[in-house]
Parts: structure tokens; C-alpha cells; sequence
């Protein structure tokens, strides 16, 4: 018999107890908590600098082991027409929850610190079509790495596991190398993991002391309307797909309740991204199926950001009597409570690349019922999985 873990060290119940010691510590000492900021950007840099290799070595090893480059384009299609669907249903909930509840009407909007709204209005004039196409290729092979762009480590991958697919016997031998550099740059994301509680601890207590609570009740009626339209997506939509995949929603948040309370607290879905793609190969996935559609996931299938534009801007028109047609288009920031927005934003975005990676490798019928069965019966622990 294996020997029981102490409650106390299981990573989601130290995650979730450094999300309480954060609130508190921000609100009742709300210097002290803001100044508490490094402790989450560390922790979140230090999993952002594996981020690149770890998408490197699993999706060279997935392509390099197909030797059909047909299906490399067969399942890039299906996860555009993934994402195409979920992010569809996402808008129309937006949409919809605004239109209902109204949550912008008898709102006072309060003008905004202009240094930052210029900033927004910059990156977004700077950005297009063309612009976003091009900025996937990168100006060398290791400025790819070296600038994190989850899209353009992707189309390098891509191309070196290609490559290596048309090596033969000597193919072989680097996939045997890149699947063993992989094993160590898993290994070292381990014992990063193991300082998530001291960064989710320091992530919200920024949060509460920077931000504090008065703008949620200010907005606080926006605030819950994104939370209980994010719920419904994650319930509904994502439900009937885990359904459709032979599980419950809830079996798979319970799955990845550590990551999940990761992202909540730190505001970024990008700090479990390795350990997300490692639980979906546990779960039955191919690695070559999970190195294509996460990390285009995490740039495509924004479906948390949705519901929060959607939601955002129709407040924006409602708060200041402004009149949209459905041909027309707003874009706005709110400052106050965008950073509490961000934690349910980037945990919705996380829950649908999960779910949606599963329903790419089903559709390839590469998922086997059994294999999820069996591992949502044994729930790993973090140490087991990574």
C-alpha cells in the first residue's frame, strides 16, 4: 500500500491557503502586499523561461514520430475548427449576458490614468492582420526562444520535427535525445512547481493591495456578470464537450485543481501551460496532437478574453449612453477591476485548451475512453505528474 500524503502537503491545498494568506495580507496591509509583487513575477518568469523548450522537445518528438506530414495539417485544421466553435459560443454569451443584465446602465464612469490608456491605445494601433501574420516568423531561430512567442517556438518545432521526420535512422536516435532533454526540462518545472504557493501568495496579495476591493463594488455587478457568464461556458459548453468525450466538466477540474488554483492566483494561464500539456498526454493524448494544439490554444482559443470584450464593451456603451450597432466596434479598458477579471479570464482560457486538446485527439480517434476513465478514477499527485 502506497503511504497516505499529508494534507498539508498537497500543492492545491498550499496554493489555496497562500490565496487566503494573500487576500488577507493585501487587505488589512495594503502597502505590504503590493510591495509583495516580485514574489508572483518571479515565479511566473521562472516557469515562462521553460515554457519554449518544453513546447520545443514535445511537439519535435510528436511530429518527428508521425512520419505523416498530412496529418500534422489535418490536425491543425480541426483545432482552428475547435477553437472557431468555442470562441463562437463564448461572443454569443458575451453578448448575450450584457444585453440581459445591463450591467453598464447607472454606472458614473470615472476617467482613467491617460499615461495607461495611451499605452493600450498604442499596442493596439501597432497591431493587424498582416502584422500578427508576420510576427509569427521569428527574426532567427533562437530569437524564437529568446522572446518567449509561444507562436513562434511553435513554427520552428514544427519545422525541426518535420525535418526530423525525414531523417530516418538518424531521426530516430535525436527523437530518443529530445524525448530525454524533454524528461529534464519536466523535471525542472517540478521543482519550480513546488514554489507556487510563495508566488500565488505574493500575486494576490498584490492584487488586493495595489487594486483593493473598492473597485469591485463599484463594478462589482460587471464583476459578477463575467464570473457567471465564464461559469455557464465552463458548465454548458465545455461541459457538453466533455460529455461528448465520455467525462463530467467537474471530474476534469478536479483533475487539474492544482493548476487551476495556480492560474487564479497568479492571473496567468501561461505559468501551468507545461504542466497542462503533461496532464493531457497522461490523460490519453498524443504529445504530438498536445505540442500543436495548446500552445496555438493559448493564441487562438481566447474564449475567457471573449466573454470579457464582448461583456466590456457593451458595458462601456451602456455606462455612457453610447449607441452600437452590430457593425460597429468599441474597445475599451477598465482599469479598476481588470486585474480581478483577468484570474477568471485566464482561468476559462485554461479549462477550454484542456478540453478542447482532448476533443482535437478524439476526433483523431487517438482518445480512448478507458484511458480517461482510469485516470480521472486515480487522481496523480503533483510530484507523480510532473
Amino acid at each position: 500500500m502506497s503511504k497516505q500524503i499529508p494534507l498539508w502537503r498537497k500543492l492545491h491545498i498550499q496554493v489555496l491557503v497562500a490565496i487566503v494568506l494573500g487576500v488577507g495580507v493585501g487587505a488589512l496591509w495594503p502597502q505590504t502586499g503590493a510591495a509583495l509583487k516580485p514574489l508572483g513575477d518571479g515565479f511566473i518568469a521562472l516557469i515562462r523561461m521553460m515554457i519554449g523548450p518544453v513546447i520545443f522537445c514535445t511537439t519535435v518528438h510528436g511530429i518527428g514520430s508521425m512520419h505523416d506530414m498530412a496529418k500534422i495539417g489535418r490536425i491543425g485544421l480541426k483545432a482552428i475548427i475547435w477553437f472557431e466553435f468555442t470562441s463562437t459560443f463564448a461572443l454569443i454569451l458575451g453578448l448575450t449576458a450584457a444585453h440581459l443584465m445591463h450591467p453598464g446602465v447607472g454606472i458614473t464612469m470615472a476617467s482613467a490614468a491617460p499615461t495607461h490608456v495611451a499605452e493600450y491605445i498604442h499596442r493596439a494601433s501597432q497591431d493587424g492582420l498582416v502584422a500578427h501574420l508576420m510576427a509569427i516568423i521569428p527574426t532567427t531561430f533562437m530569437d524564437a526562444f529568446a522572446k518567449g512567442d509561444l507562436l513562434q517556438v511553435l513554427l520552428v518545432s514544427i519545422l525541426f520535427g518535420i525535418a526530423v521526420s525525414q531523417m530516418g535512422k538518424a531521426g530516430g536516435h535525436m527523437l530518443r535525445g529530445i524525448e530525454l532533454v524533454g524528461a529534464v526540462f519536466f523535471r525542472m518545472i517540478g521543482l519550480i512547481v513546488h514554489l507556487a504557493p510563495i508566488g500565488t501568495f505574493g500575486a494576490m496579495a498584490y492584487t488586493i493591495g495595489a487594486f483593493g476591493t473598492g473597485s469591485l463594488l463599484h463594478l462589482g455587478e460587471l464583476v459578477a456578470v463575467f464570473y457567471g457568464t465564464s461559469a455557464l461556458f465552463v458548465l454548458v459548453v465545455m461541459g457538453a464537450v466533455a460529455w461528448w468525450l465520455g467525462f463530467s466538466i467537474f471530474q476534469f477540474l478536479i483533475y487539474v485543481r492544482e493548476e487551476l488554483l495556480i492560474v487564479i492566483g497568479t492571473a496567468s494561464s501561461e505559468t501551468v501551460l507545461p504542466n497542462l500539456m503533461r496532464k493531457l498526454e497522461k490523460l490519453g493524448a498524443p504529445d504530438g496532437i498536445v505540442g500543436l494544439v495548446v500552445p496555438m490554444g493559448y493564441s487562438f482559443n481566447l474564449c475567457g478574453t471573449n466573454i470579457y470584450m464582448t461583456l466590456g464593451i457593451l458595458f462601456l456603451a451602456q455606462a455612457t449612453n453610447t449607441h452600437l450597432t452590430w457593425g460597429q466596434e468599441a474597445a475599451g479598458l477598465l482599469l479598476g477591476v481588470d486585474r480581478f477579471m483577468s484570474q477568471c479570464r485566464a482561468a476559462t482560457n485554461f479549462i477550454a485548451n484542456g478540453v478542447v486538446t482532448l476533443a482535437v485527439a478524439r476526433w483523431e480517434d487517438e482518445l480512448s475512453h478507458l484511458n480517461l476513465r482510469t485516470r480521472f478514477l486515480i487522481q496523480p499527485q503533483p510530484e507523480a505528474v510532473m
